[in-house]
């Protein structure tokens, strides 16, 4: 427990701590923001602070924080301290940066905001990668809830193949709506009721959990390398952690979210609760569900090995809310989390391509245009990864690795950003060295002979792979230093403002 503990305190501390620390260094002022300047009254527009700060919690809040951790906790009680101090020092400044500089940009996407700092051929690569990775986000956050749905927890005795699709076709029903929609028509309305049922989800397993607090690991001082090789199927921490627990630490996912929220705040002095903050609350969040996740193992070994993530928190919920009306609104609150992720991930890619088209989203006709071909796409992937039981598992692991290069592409545009201005731009470039060397290194380690289950990667020897992962990450900031360094002797290159 006092492990736990001490990653709880991690997190709280590090917002009034570091937390201030970045937001002086970006230097928020009383500029206008894109909902007051550029208002559309579809995308930008002035929401309450209160719904801006649930809807980015809920954006970002997929199940990664949920079902990542319980599969992250496997590698053992690090994990309450890796979580939050990679939380604290790189994923709540990454989704603060995301944000802020989206706000300086008239509320663009990471996309267009490479355009203007990565330049023309960094930035195709860029808007590739992001637009696969939501239709990859829309897919899965379609998958999974339909999958808790069709549990004996939900369904009872009805659990079918049937019940599946007709969750999966009602989903996407909903996605369509506020991905179509005027953001305050369908977001803005629903999510402060999410936000309250994805609040009493998180305190109903703490509750649960709380008299077995005392049985958690703790790490072991005697022999610190021990901690670093609990995983049951030996999967190391670098890289598997950092893909694994993805949201928890670090994800790019929340890049493609920051910038949603950001066309509808009023002011930049509100940017450290909305973006930094409520990536700490996430952080607390999957605190609580590792906790879970640890207990449910200890009680239930036989599920370590084999058991998908869905079955864990099943077996989970059910063990710690005996009591069926609480138990079955925990698991709907882990429903909303995907549902809240899936449908804004969407909405950002019908932004991404209309931005980058110049194409005008008050036309309910041009909406429909960017809509209806995405939609159909997403259908295509969500029916090709059930036709086969190892289908969704492919899908989940590209949508992995693929997350956490969009967390990359977004923190090289932070540091370009703040290298420019003449800031201090190592609060990104840290993080950005230490995620590109974590993807650089799954991709050229992972393969199916090297990692069972895995996707098809390089397959190189696991230390050659971090040789080589580890020089690629050097050669990309100093690219990016350099790259920030000739902008700011640009004398008509203004990085607060969107041409």
């Amino acid at each position: 427990m006092i492990t736990f503990l001490i990653g709880i305190a991690i997190l709280i501390g590090g917002y009034f701590t570091y937390g201030k620390f970045v937001e002086r260094i970006f230097g928020p002022d009383n500029r206008n923001t894109p909902a007051v300047q550029n208002p559309d009254g579809v995308d930008r527009m002035v929401l309450p602070h209160w719904k801006n700060v649930l809807i980015q919690l809920l954006n970002i809040a997929g199940i990664g924080p949920v079902i990542g951790v319980i599969l992250g906790i496997k590698f053992g009680a690090i994990v309450f301290i890796l979580l939050p101090i990679g939380n604290v020092f790189g994923g709540a400044v990454h989704d603060y940066f995301s944000g802020m500089i989206s706000m300086r940009n008239n509320g663009v996407n990471v996309p267009a905001l490479s355009r203007k700092f990565l330049g023309n051929g960094p930035s195709k690569v860029v808007i590739a990668l992001i637009s696969v990775a939501l239709l990859l986000v829309g897919a899965v956050f379609t998958n999974t809830p339909a999958a808790l749905i069709n549990t004996p927890i939900l369904a009872g005795s009805a659990v079918s193949p049937t019940l599946f699709w007709i969750a999966v076709a009602v989903i996407f029903a909903y996605y369509f709506a506020s991905t179509f929609f005027p953001i305050d028509k369908i977001i803005g309305r629903i999510y402060p009721v999410f936000g309250g049922l994805l609040i009493l989800a998180s305190l109903g397993i703490l509750i649960g959990i709380a008299p077995q607090l005392g049985t958690l690991d703790e790490i072991c001082f005697s022999d610190i390398a021990s901690n670093f090789t609990q995983h049951p199927a030996h999967q190391p921490i670098i890289p598997m952690l950092f893909v694994t627990i993805a949201c928890g630490i670090i994800s790019g996912f929340h890049s493609t979210q920051s910038p949603l929220v950001a066309r509808t705040e009023k002011t930049e002095h509100t940017g450290r609760q909305t973006f930094y903050g409520m990536m700490i609350v996430e952080g607390l969040i999957g605190m609580i569900w590792a906790a879970g996740g640890m207990f449910i193992y200890h009680h239930m070994p036989e599920l370590i090995t084999g058991a998908s993530g869905v079955k864990v928190l099943s077996e989970l919920v059910s063990t710690v809310i005996p009591f069926a009306p609480i138990s079955i609104l925990v698991v709907v609150g882990v429903i909303i989390l995907a549902i809240t992720s899936g449908d804004t991930s969407l909405r950002s890619l019908r932004l991404t391509i209309a931005e980058l088209t110049g194409m005008d989203q008050t036309s309910v006709k041009n909406r429909l245009i960017l809509t209806v071909p995405m939609f159909t796409l997403c259908a295509v992937i969500i029916f090709w990864s059930n036709l086969n039981p190892e289908g969704f598992n492919i899908l989940w692991n590209y949508f992995s690795w693929s997350n956490q290069l969009m967390a990359v592409c977004s923190l090289c545009v932070a540091v370009v950003y703040l290298r420019c201005k003449k800031k201090n731009f190592w609060v990104a470039l840290i993080p950005c060295l230490f995620m590109a060397f974590i993807t650089s290194d799954y991709i050229l380690w992972v393969s199916p002979e090297n990692l069972k289950g895995a996707p098809v990667g390089f397959g190189l020897n696991y230390n050659v792979a971090l040789v080589i992962a580890a020089i690629a990450a050097i050669v990309l900031v100093t690219l990016l230093c350099r790259r920030g360094k000739k902008l700011s002797q640009k004398s008509d290159f203004n990085p607060d403002h969107w041409e």
